[in-house]
């Protein structure tokens, strides 16, 4: 599965790298933060909360001190003056609140203030602790809410707007049918947002530098891998014959180094296929006049026995010397490498096989690829003529595989024993059947369709069909990816 899905190109598999380098130094380091920071605001909250839990306590008890009757016009007296930290209430029973949502540093605080309230007022019974949202909060038996109420009576003590913080309501029994009802702020308003490692800025912030390193990455990478991916251009290229600009010497001094070698390479490989190829024709054509010459004196032999054994030694001789230079020809055609459409190429060849007299089968495929088409025709046409010469008919087919276009040749022959198939592209193996059926052949064909095959950065396989007959398996890059 990792295989799979990991990216094959240089090029993506260090951006994949640097961009999960990024995201786990990320996500440690906000951990880190996230550890830290809720450490600092518990400790910083716990304070505040038991700062204004000795306010309440102070508050609470003045207005105990007071008679019932004067609570409610000192409360009305405070609203006048503008309030003090408090909202303050009166309420004749307990005011149920919605609650904010849970969060554990909420649930810490509302801790702090009981169990504040409860040191310095152990007396009293209980104390109803909530944390509630403003346009939720309720004040009164009746259903009023904060929202309600006159802007003067709170704009000085809770935040309302543009955006609310959250109010800690604090409710208790003074004496029997009398509750005391106070809403504050804590010292920090918003510090449930202090503590959110999701928060939207912090989201925002982390993606835009995801965002620069992933293109900084990216743009290094690929600068990078560009000489990386002209050196294997140019490796492919010159593995296919076609001509190759020289390599610049650009870029970090690796690569330099690596360009200087692909040229000095390639020009010692190109130097060594130009002496073979005059090596050749200069040994074939020197070689063809002393043959020549003996075949004209053994003319001149007496024994006719002598003689004919002469002319066939000589005879074999010469048919090895054109066979060495028509292998060098045939595997070096000079053709500049274009887009071929192989249902014309291999329609003439079939074409030319029925004038022959011979049984070939072809479908239509509309498919092409990229080479030589002069290269081409010869390596299927060895392939199917050795399939007419060894076999009643032949077949042949063509469909498109994965990234490549397959192209078979099947003949409906006795086959080719197994240990016999690796021997058939040497040169000049002839199996007895094969001699049998074809005498002029010097088993130079499979050879050469072979190196034309692969010059194309292609594969020729050679196997026995299930059904009888010997199968030859051409696959050519497609058009895309040659």
């Amino acid at each position: 599965m990792l295989r799979r899905w990991l990216p094959q190109s240089l090029l993506g598999r260090l951006s994949l790298v640097m961009v999960c380098g990024v995201l786990l130094t990320q996500l440690v380091g906000s951990a880190i933060w996230t550890t830290q920071q809720r450490a600092k605001a518990e400790i910083e909250a716990t304070t505040a909360a038991q700062y204004l839990a000795h306010s309440a306590s102070s508050a609470i008890r003045f207005f105990r001190s007071l008679p019932p009757n004067y609570r409610t016009v000192l409360i009305q007296q405070f609203r006048e003056m503008g309030g003090t930290r408090f909202f303050v209430q009166a309420n004749n029973a307990y005011v149920p609140i919605t609650e904010i949502e849970s969060q554990a540093l909420a649930h810490t605080v509302l801790g702090k203030v009981g169990s504040t309230l409860k040191t310095d007022l152990p007396q009293y019974p209980e104390f109803k602790l909530v944390f509630a949202w403003p346009d939720q909060l309720t004040t009164s038996v009746e259903g009023t809410r904060i929202t309600d109420l006159p802007e003067s009576w709170v704009q000085h003590i809770l935040l309302i707007k543009p955006e609310p913080a959250p109010v800690l309501v604090i409710q208790t029994e003074l004496e029997p049918g009398n509750w005391l009802y106070l809403a504050a702020l804590m010292p920090n308003p918003y510090f449930l947002k202090g503590n959110d490692p999701l928060s939207f800025d912090r989201l925002v912030l982390q993606g835009l530098s995801l965002a620069a390193v992933l293109l900084l990455s990216i743009m290094v990478v690929r600068w990078i891998t560009r000489p990386l991916a002209a050196l294997s251009d140019a490796a492919a290229a010159f593995g296919k014959g076609e001509h190759v600009p020289e390599l610049p010497e650009t870029g970090s001094k690796e690569f330099i180094n690596t360009a200087r070698a692909f040229s000095a390479m390639r020009q010692r490989i190109q130097s060594y296929i130009e002496d073979r190829e005059r090596l050749f024709i200069s040994i074939s054509h020197d070689l063809r006049t002393p043959i020549t010459r003996l075949k004209l004196r053994s003319e001149l032999l007496d024994d006719d026995v002598l003689r004919g054994e002469f002319e066939e030694d000589l005879d074999d001789l010469d048919m090895m010397v054109k066979g060495a230079l028509q292998c060098v020809k045939d595997s070096d055609i000079h053709e500049n490498p274009t887009e071929v459409r192989l249902d014309p190429l291999i329609r003439r060849l079939v074409r030319s096989a029925h004038l022959a007299k011979h049984n070939v089968a072809f479908a239509d495929s509309g498919l092409t690829v990229h080479g030589k088409p002069l290269a081409l025709k010869r390596a299927i046409g060895n392939l199917l003529d050795n399939a007419l010469y060894y076999g009643e008919r032949a077949e042949i087919s063509v469909h498109a595989g994965t990234d490549a276009v397959i192209i078979e040749v099947r003949d409906h022959g006795p086959g080719v024993p197994e240990d016999a198939l690796p021997s058939l592209f040497d040169p000049y193996v002839r199996l007895v059947h094969g001699r049998s059926q074809n005498e002029t052949g010097m088993g130079l064909g499979l050879g050469i369709a072979r190196s034309v095959i692969e010059a194309h950065g292609g594969t020729l396989v050679l196997e026995n069909h299930t059904e009888g007959g010997l199968k030859a398996i051409i696959t050519l890059p497609s058009e895309g990816n040659a």
